[in-house]
């Protein structure tokens, strides 16, 4: 019985470790001014946006890193179904493509791509996967 309560608290602290070092990554994407990386990664909702409706329309909204740092979220919503019922303090998970900016960044390409040339992005929210 010890044993496999100490093999459950080890696997719980190793499924950490992918989204701690992509926090790693973002942060130093960050610092050395990088942009196109494809990434994953998990954050909580600490501002919603209104929608960019300039061209294809991004549901926006900015995430907290464990790190603290925080990022912008563009998910397009004429190619993917918007988080219809987000809030401030939900937590999101992401997998889409990095690009630099001095608050932090962006992350966008959260969806498919129609047209096959991207690699397919996806926002995780309340169990549900949004592409």
């Amino acid at each position: 019985m010890i044993y496999r309560g100490l093999l459950a608290i080890v696997l719980a602290f190793a499924s950490s470790l992918p989204l701690l070092a992509n926090d790693g990554l973002l942060a130093q994407a960050f610092e050395q001014k990088q942009s196109g990386l494809q990434i994953q990664g998990e954050g909580k909702v600490i501002r919603l946006l209104g929608d960019d409706t300039k061209g294809s329309r991004h549901q926006r909204f900015i995430v907290r890193l464990a790190s603290g740092q925080t990022l912008l979220v563009a998910h397009n919503i004429d190619l993917a179904p918007r988080i219809a019922d987000l809030k401030v303090g939900d937590r999101v998970g992401f997998f889409g493509q990095y690009e630099w900016n001095n608050r932090g960044g962006v992350i966008h390409w959260t969806h498919k791509d129609p047209n096959g040339r991207h690699t397919a992005g996806w926002l995780s929210h309340d169990g549900q996967k949004y592409q």
